[in-house]
């Protein structure tokens, strides 16, 4: 009889909800991770110090109120990184705490060290002293997650040359930045230290950033960001990065050359699949250390299951728990419905971008027609009280059967305010719901009614046409 029913490698947000979902069905269920790293990559380098620290910008800054106050409204004239890492802390220590009375409460048993398989029903658990512990267990679920991915090329020192995790533990806030990559990790830093006040470059090869996102709210977060004296260098790569005392030298291919006092690599991510030993479970990984997994996040080897970061796209915290529960009732064999198709994305910028379904661009190429409806965060009380004026929410409505295609936002509250779309999406819901729908007042979520009836008016007015 084997040890555990499940073992997780991992406890970020897919390894626990696996475990605790396994647990829920009445199965004997570990969890490897190192002590200092309980919640996962997630709650200590990832998702919550990142998102805590753009409150904190936000907060002392006093950024967002501005608009009400003046331009030079601060809560805090000199901003240290002792008062931001402050409240990170706090957080962190906090969202540990949960993490561990849930595994707890669910009688999980949390070992502490590091996982690496002998073979694939046998997985060793190396503590602090170097000391291997042999474990057994009928299904194995590999939530280890990612790491920034470093170009062999650069010599990092975590002080002034740093990628995604070293940020958040700088000495003190840059007067000036280089942030190599304008994907979302590297758009949230720049305008987190934008608004603090540091002179930002972007460096990007692409042509331009987040092309996943509707076209017009890129182009509003690059105003905004402009605005912040951020300056974008699209079609641009490093060369080389070059130390010295004084900071740091950036030379691009074109042979520009960017003076700054660090610079930070957002260079996508690298699967932590080196040191799992994965040939003696009969599996592998690609260059970019992901494991392959089918539509029930089952490796090649059956009983073996991947979910989260590991695994590749979306790698997102809240779809790395849907991965991890489906996972577990897989394995369990419980019936689980597939993950819905209707997936939000968010974006931690300042301001917020958030979205769910197709884009303008989408629905054009695929030849489908639609009709957009808009409205700004100016024209609602909320967004006046609140000091929003730049925020505005985008309907795009089929004239047709009047379904909603997408739905786009940016602003205050984005990340919320695109659940209430992704609702009615879901549901099959049509734009006539939310113009009949009555939204308290005032709210930010009131920009739907409004965004809907700008829609309907447009569609009202072509089919007067046809008549």
């Amino acid at each position: 009889m084997p040890d555990f029913d499940m073992l997780v490698i991992g406890s970020g947000p897919g390894g626990q909800k696996a475990a605790i979902a396994a647990a829920k069905l009445g199965r004997r269920v570990a969890v490897i991770d190192r002590p200092d790293m309980v919640g996962g990559v997630s709650i200590h380098t990832g998702t919550v110090p990142s998102k805590t620290l753009r409150e904190a910008v936000l907060y002392l800054t006093g950024l967002a109120q501005r608009d009400l106050y003046g331009q030079s409204y601060r809560v805090k004239e000199e901003i240290t990184v002792a008062d931001l890492t402050a409240r990170t802390r706090h957080v962190v220590g906090l969202e540990v705490d949960v993490v561990r009375s849930q595994l707890a409460r669910n009688q999980i048993t949390l070992l502490a060290g590091t996982g690496h398989f002998m073979d694939d029903h046998t997985v060793a658990v190396r503590d602090a002293t170097g000391q291997d512990r042999l474990l057994t267990a009928e299904h194995i679920v590999i939530a280890t997650g990612t790491r920034p991915a470093r170009p062999a090329s650069v010599e990092f020192d975590d002080r002034t040359v740093l990628d995604s995790d070293s940020v958040l533990s700088m000495e003190k806030v840059p007067r000036s930045m280089v942030i190599v990559g304008a994907g979302v990790i590297g758009m949230e830093y720049a305008s987190m230290f934008a608004a603090l006040g540091s002179k930002i470059t972007v460096v990007e090869q692409r042509a331009g950033m987040l092309d996943f996102c509707d076209v017009e709210v890129v182009e509003a977060l690059k105003y905004r960001l402009r605005d912040l004296a951020v300056t974008f260098r699209f079609g641009e790569t490093v060369a080389a990065v070059e130390r010295h005392e004084e900071g740091t030298l950036t030379i691009l291919e074109s042979g520009k050359k960017i003076a700054a006092d660090a610079v930070m690599y957002s260079a996508g991510r690298q699967g932590l699949t080196d040191e799992l030993d994965l040939d003696k479970a009969g599996l592998s990984a690609d260059k970019r250390g992901r494991i392959a997994v089918d539509e029930h996040y089952r490796t090649e080897v059956p009983h073996i299951y991947a979910v989260g970061d590991v695994i590749g796209f979306p790698a997102l915290a809240a779809t790395s728990m849907e991965q991890g529960r489906a996972a577990a009732y897989h394995a369990c064999d419980e019936p689980v419905n597939p993950m819905h198709h209707l997936q939000p994305i968010g974006i931690y910028t300042i301001p917020e971008i958030s979205f769910v379904g197709r884009t303008e661009d989408q629905l054009t190429k695929e030849r489908v027609p639609f009709e957009v409806g808009v409205s700004r965060y100016r024209e609602l009380a909320r967004g006046q009280i609140v000091g929003d004026a730049h925020g505005v929410l985008k309907l795009l409505v089929s004239p047709e059967d009047r379904r909603l295609l997408g739905v786009h936002c940016f602003g205050s509250g984005a990340t919320e305010l695109i659940h209430i779309g992704q609702a009615v999406m879901g549901c099959a819901g049509t734009v006539d719901y939310l113009v009949d729908a009555v939204f308290n007042y005032p709210t930010l979520a009131e920009s739907y009614k409004v965004a809907a009836l700008d829609v309907t008016n447009k569609i009202r007015e072509i089919d007067r046409m046809k008549r």
